[in-house]
């Protein structure tokens, strides 16, 4: 197969910033997808429906003309969130969720939930409306070593929640591990995971022989091949509950190769190309509209896009680097190597 034609994908997960960034950020992302789940750890935090929709304002003041586009925000939960605020979002046209960052545990997120059974009142709520609750499914304390931190938040923050609230719909985000995705195939269909591209096509070796990869470092962290296989087998299962998330998150090249380099992957420009790359290494190419294109949109009660997108075998090099902010750049996710899918 060297052409595939897809409907028109979503990013179930992304982080655009605000300000200057996104002049960079949304051209890129509106010309790989339709639809973005917005995340909301800006400074300070989307804590309200009001300013969910001010800040989907100023992402549309810099879609491409003649590009469909479509932002999907989200608010940040605190421990101070109002259980009235969840009613607001189910009210809402443009506001689809609510995300829980526990404190600490990746970029911008000090403002999160410090202890879950603090929030219970307003996850109930999330529950009897069904809103969806987008999870950073990792444990912060310190003793605990970061490659276990996602395994340990199951067993130790989202298994009891799911004991006390069994109809919440859920979504464990940026998944890295064989448990975290045997963990979600145990699950009713009220529990789903996206998977980002770089988790599927690379794994800790990648990040660390041969000197610190810093472009490669993102939270949650690249773990062993062996997951990176499992995460693969599940994303091209044809399974419906794991779907496109990229995580894209820009940080400038100076911020990334620093002696406290940032977290995250800027994936964005060339996502879809990435993910294609993916599946095609397993043979499964074929699986890659379901994952990227419908399962999300079924999962989040919305329409499936009608447009498409056509992507063709052909090599293609990532750019080294990306205009970004005032006289920075940025660095690609697998800048200035070869993929074999290119977006027409």
């Amino acid at each position: 197969m060297n052409t595939i034609t897809l409907l028109q994908p979503d990013d179930w997960h992304v982080h655009l910033r605000d300000g200057l960034a996104l002049k960079r950020t949304v051209p890129d992302l509106a010309r790989q997808f339709s639809r973005a789940i917005c995340m909301p750890n800006l400074v300070p935090p989307v804590k309200t429906v009001d300013e969910a929709l001010a800040y989907r304002e100023r992402i549309m003041a810099h879609a491409p003309e003649g590009v469909n586009f479509d932002p999907r925000m989200v608010l940040y939960f605190t421990d101070y969130t109002s259980p009235e605020e969840v009613k607001k979002i189910k009210d809402s046209e443009y506001v689809n969720a609510i995300k829980l960052y526990p404190a600490g545990a990746t970029t911008n997120s000090d403002n999160g939930v410090s202890d879950i059974r603090k929030v219970y009142a307003v996850i109930e709520q999330l529950e009897k409306y069904q809103v969806p609750l987008l999870l950073h499914g990792e444990v912060t304390h310190n003793h605990v070593d970061i490659f276990d931190r996602e395994k340990r938040f199951l067993d130790e923050v989202l298994s009891p929640l799911l004991k006390q609230f069994p109809a919440l719909k859920i979504v464990l985000e940026h998944i890295t591990t064989s448990e975290a995705a045997h963990f979600v195939l145990e699950q009713d269909r009220n529990v789903a995971a996206t998977i980002t591209p770089q988790h599927l096509l690379f794994n800790r070796n990648d990040m660390l022989v041969g000197g610190i990869k810093p472009h490669f470092y993102c939270l949650p962290i690249l773990k062993r091949q062996t997951h990176q296989q499992t995460l693969l087998e599940v994303a091209t299962s044809g399974n419906p509950k794991f779907f496109l998330g990229t995580d894209s998150a820009p940080h400038s090249k100076n911020a990334k190769e620093n002696a406290c380099g940032c977290a995250g992957c800027y994936s964005a420009p060339t996502a879809i190309e990435l993910y294609a790359h993916a599946f095609d290494q397993v043979g499964r190419i074929e699986r890659l509209e379901g994952f990227a294109s419908m399962f999300g949109a079924d999962f989040y009660g919305l329409p499936r896009n009608t447009q498409t997108i056509t992507l063709i075998k052909e090599p293609h090099v990532i750019p080294a680097s990306l205009e970004y902010l005032e006289n920075e750049q940025i660095i690609p996710l697998y800048a200035g190597q070869t993929i074999q899918w290119r977006k027409v």
